[in-house]
């Protein structure tokens, strides 16, 4: 009997290739729609639960509020998760929900707070070496 090479496909965990595909889909159709209200829209990550019911989605936006960027979202989500349902053929489509991605603005906010930290060298200055100039 022989034994099947295993490929790519199956070192990738499920969940992963899930995600990744759900994400592609969901950016690629907010693309398409023409929506003066988003800016500079990201779609950062997808996590699609083990049993395909809920996908939470996270984004950015650069240039538009939160507010208008989840108003325009829940507008559009029937849209978004049929067309998952379209190019993914899965038993059940997962509801899709909404959610900003914070870890830009985290981590802005602490490198400000570092910056703005007056702490002292811990190392003392190394004394300027005497040159000898009798050589």
């Amino acid at each position: 009997m022989a034994r099947r090479r295993q490929t790519g496909a199956r070192r990738y965990p499920r969940t992963a290739r899930l995600n990744e595909v759900v994400r592609e889909i969901v950016a690629e159709e907010i693309e398409r729609i023409d929506d003066e209200r988003l800016g500079f829209f990201t779609v950062t990550a997808v996590e699609v639960d083990p049993g395909i019911e809920h996908a939470k989605v996270y984004w950015s936006d650069i240039g538009a509020s939160d507010e208008t960027v989840l108003e325009v979202l829940a507008e559009h989500r029937a849209r978004l998760q049929s067309e998952v349902n379209k190019q993914t053929h899965f038993r059940r489509t997962p509801i899709l929900s909404f959610h900003v991605d914070t870890v830009d603005r985290e981590a802005s906010r602490i490198e400000e707070i570092l910056r703005d930290l007056d702490i002292p060298d811990d190392e003392p200055d190394e004394p300027d070496v005497a040159t000898d100039e009798s050589e």
